[in-house]
């Protein structure tokens, strides 16, 4: 329990941080309109298809450097490492050239109104175009997790948020010398944090002995790459799937007009604070249990999940008390329109139901992700989303006319049946993937015995 707490609570603190960061530009941006509030909101549901991209190249080196630092492989969990952020940058080159030419064309298929749509093209050009950073935030951040080394990145939050909260202030009120921009403004403020960040976890990971850089590893690794590749499309896929289902009932939300679509998205925000008490918590299990599965100790890795597990259903369900009895007056700070607030208060009532079932979900999923099955999650959100969470939210949202009360009784139901599925199949032992035996530790002396262990991991 001890070793859970160490590795999870700077990972909850790294993710309220990250999560308040969502809430301030949230909050900032409703002070200029709920049309405003819309646009982030559809943008973001697409630069989640993106995030996940990157989230996915981050769950692998994550599980593959905990898992060589588990069986003392050190140089082949540092080639990885390096591997992993050649990719990031290829992949996020790629999506800032994707949002350059088709921002707008992509937030219609969200069958967005045009006064939401031309604030939503220019917000996503904006944040979108500089992938590369985004890409690498994810990817540093879970390189350093991978070695243990959960403060890190806590740290590197703070200071991205202080300066998010500042220039969010000053760029979309204007201060100074300096215009209001408004939701431009916005942007700008959430971009240039993401760079402060990136700056800071490079030189973080730089002056960590366990993962320090070596020039010869940033030669593209075919071998590493298709690695990478193969554990991280599961999860990639799992993602896509997820953001796609969201896409299509947002679509549905879209459709019960703005405001009640501005009611969810803040809604959401101030939910969200809960998912950093289960991320933390699901961090500790996929460091805790790719260590012992690196070294080959079942038993111990599923007791570290089984632990982890328990502990965040505990903090979510005061998490979830919170919800429920204040989620009307929390909505009330970004809006004063009577009807947004009474249905924030609903749907955060409703989501308060199911906070512990969501524990199991995001720390079981971690858990499996640890012992290098990324491929179970992935068909189990595939069948959620699509057959249970997309299908309730038109049946009881539309078809039934229940509004918002209806969209978030289906997202709960969603997560009812993943956390009752991923519970049997850890119960039934069936979580573990494990390609080969644990390999013999290589300590090398000379310079010869040190090119001999790189070449023969």
């Amino acid at each position: 329990m001890k070793f859970i707490l160490l590795l999870a609570l700077p990972a909850v603190a790294e993710n309220f941080f990250q999560t308040l960061l969502g809430f301030v530009d949230t909050l900032f941006v409703s002070r200029i309109g709920l049309a405003e509030v819309s646009a982030v909101g559809v943008t973001n549901a697409i630069l989640a298809i993106y995030f996940a991209v990157f989230m996915a190249i981050g769950v692998a080196v994550n599980v593959y450097v905990a898992n060589n630092l588990g069986s003392e492989r050190i140089e082949r969990a540092r080639h990885i490492a390096q591997q992993a952020i050649v990719l990031s940058v290829v992949v996020g080159v790629t999506f800032g050239v994707v949002t350059l030419f088709f921002a707008e064309p992509l937030l219609r298929l969200m069958g967005v109104e045009n006064d939401v749509l031309e604030a939503g093209s220019t917000y996503f050009k904006i944040v979108g175009i500089p992938s590369i950073v985004m890409a690498l935030m994810f990817v540093l951040s879970s390189i350093l997790r991978g070695a243990g080394d959960t403060k890190s990145p806590m740290k590197v939050s703070i200071v991205i948020n202080v300066v998010n909260i500042v220039l969010d202030y000053m760029l979309i009120f204007g201060f100074w010398i300096i215009p209001e921009l408004g939701l431009v403004g916005a942007a700008l403020a959430t971009v240039i944090a993401r760079l402060v960040g990136t700056l800071l976890l490079m030189n973080y990971i730089r002056k960590t002995e366990v993962i320090a850089f070596r020039k010869d590893f940033w030669r593209p690794d075919l071998e590493h790459q298709l690695e990478l590749v193969n554990l991280g499309s599961p999860a990639a896929i799992e993602r896509l799937v997820m953001r796609a289902g969201q896409i299509v009932y947002f679509g549905f939300i879209v459709v019960l007009g703005t405001n009640t679509f501005a009611a969810h998205q803040i809604a959401g925000n101030l939910e969200v604070f809960s998912y950093m008490l289960a991320y933390g918590f699901a961090t500790a299990a996929t460091i805790l249990v790719g260590r012992n599965i690196g070294a080959g100790d079942h038993e111990t890795a599923k007791e570290y999940a089984r632990l982890s597990t328990f502990m965040a259903m505990g903090f979510m369900s005061l998490f979830g008390v919170v919800l429920f009895f204040f989620g009307g007056w929390a909505g009330s700070l970004f809006t004063d329109d009577p009807q947004v607030i009474k249905d924030i208060d609903v749907a955060l009532k409703i989501a308060a139901v199911f906070q512990p079932f969501l524990a199991v979900v995001l720390v079981l999923t971690g858990g499996f992700q640890g012992a290098n099955n990324t491929k179970f999650p992935m068909y189990l959100t595939t069948i959620g989303m699509w057959v249970i969470r997309t299908g309730a939210v038109y049946v009881l949202a539309i078809q039934m006319q229940m509004g918002i009360a209806g969209v978030w009784i289906a997202i709960g139901l969603d997560i009812v049946f993943k956390a009752i599925v991923l519970w049997i199949q850890f119960s039934r032992g069936r979580w573990i993937v494990v390609e080969s035996e644990p390999q013999k530790p290589c300590h090398p002396k000379t310079k010869h015995e040190d090119v001999r262990c790189i070449n023969n991991y």
